[in-house]
Order: structure tokens, then C-alpha cells, then sequence
């Protein structure tokens, strides 16, 4: 009679079984932390976005208020205002001719004659190379922590204010106003090319 030993009959996992687990393993894992990764990423830009339209839309308010203060001031042929009016009449003074290019995936870059508004005083804050630069995280208007009224930067975000031409016609004519180009530019984690939002505010001018 013969005796089985069961210990004979035992073995181990070979080397190409271990291999192989371990590569299925890591792919898995690796997938699963870039899965996670696109995630943050996407949830970061999300909540960049939402910051940056609220900056956008109170830049915009500001702009309308100050010219709701002009026109209600206006008084043919004055040149010298006060408060809020005199506020408007500097930012018609800092108009340009042609607006500057602006695509989505262009480089972030401040054209000359740009200006931003401080909105907790409804001023406007004229372009420096100190003041107006690019966005270190994300587009916004940056407060002093002590002066907390006080503008120390604006990160990729920036005004222009475009004149209209003289137009003769039927519809529009010597129509007055200005496009005010409210623009951000800032680069997001997990994207290749910057972001960028805008909003065109028209406000027409009395006459």
C-alpha cells in the first residue's frame, strides 16, 4: 500500500504567474490615480472658472454703475466732474481704436492701454508693468491684506475700451458708445493651452 504525500504535490506560483499579477496590478493602479488626477483637475478649473466669472461680472456692474453716474451728472459741454462721473469721464479718456486679438489657446498677454477697475471703490486703476501682469494662479483682482480697499494686482485680467466710429445712417446716426472688452487669461493644471473668458459690456454715451 502506498502513502500520498500531499507535500509533494503542492507548488508555488511561478515566476511568469507573479509577473504577470503584478502587471495587471500596476496597470490598474495607475489607471485608477489618472482617473482621480483628470478629477481634480477637472474640479479645480471648474471653481477657477466660477471665481473668474464672478470677477468679470463685477467688473461689469462697476462699469454700468459709473455710467449711470455720468449720465445722470451729464450737463452739455462740462469737461470737469466729480465722484463716480469724473471716474467715467477718465475711463472714456482711456479708450483705444482697435481692440486687441484674443483666441482661446493664445498666449495670456496684456495689451498696452488697458486698465481694471477697483470695484470696492468704484475707481479705475490705469495699466503699470507693476500692476497689470499675468495670472499667478487664476484670473482676479488682487486686495491689500491691511488697505483692504486698495488694488496691489490684477492677475490676468484687463479692460478695453473701444470707442465706436462716427456712423451715418437710417438706424445709427452719430451713434455714441463704447465696448468695454472685459477679458482673463490664466493657465489651469491639466491643460495645454491657457484659458480664457470674456464678456463685451456696450454702454452708449449722452449727447
Amino acid at each position: 500500500m502506498f502513502v500520498t504525500n500531499n507535500r509533494s504535490l503542492s507548488r508555488g506560483d511561478t515566476l511568469i504567474e507573479v509577473l504577470f499579477a503584478t502587471a495587471v496590478f500596476s496597470s490598474v493602479a495607475v489607471g485608477a490615480l489618472s482617473i482621480m488626477n483628470q478629477g481634480s483637475a477637472t474640479s479645480l478649473r471648474a471653481l477657477e472658472i466660477s471665481l473668474v466669472r464672478q470677477e468679470i461680472d463685477s467688473q461689469a456692474e462697476t462699469l454700468r454703475f459709473l455710467d449711470a453716474s455720468y449720465v445722470s451728472a451729464f450737463q452739455s459741454g462740462s469737461t470737469s466732474y466729480s465722484g463716480p462721473a469724473e471716474q467715467w469721464r477718465l475711463i472714456r479718456n482711456s479708450h483705444k481704436d482697435t481692440v486687441s486679438q484674443f483666441n482661446s489657446g493664445s498666449a495670456c498677454a496684456i495689451p498696452a492701454g488697458s486698465f481694471i477697475l477697483n470695484t470696492k471703490t468704484a475707481t479705475i486703476v490705469p495699466s503699470t508693468p507693476n500692476l497689470l501682469g499675468l495670472a499667478q494662479t487664476y484670473s482676479q483682482v488682487r486686495y491689500d491684506s491691511v488697505n483692504v480697499n486698495d488694488v496691489i494686482a490684477a492677475d490676468g485680467i484687463w479692460i478695453e475700451a473701444i470707442r465706436s466710429t462716427t456712423v451715418s445712417g437710417n438706424n445709427q446716426d452719430n451713434a455714441g458708445y463704447i465696448d468695454f472688452h472685459i477679458r482673463a487669461c490664466w493657465d489651469s493644471p491639466g491643460q495645454s493651452v491657457p484659458v480664457t473668458l470674456g464678456t463685451i459690456v456696450r454702454l452708449y454715451e449722452p449727447r
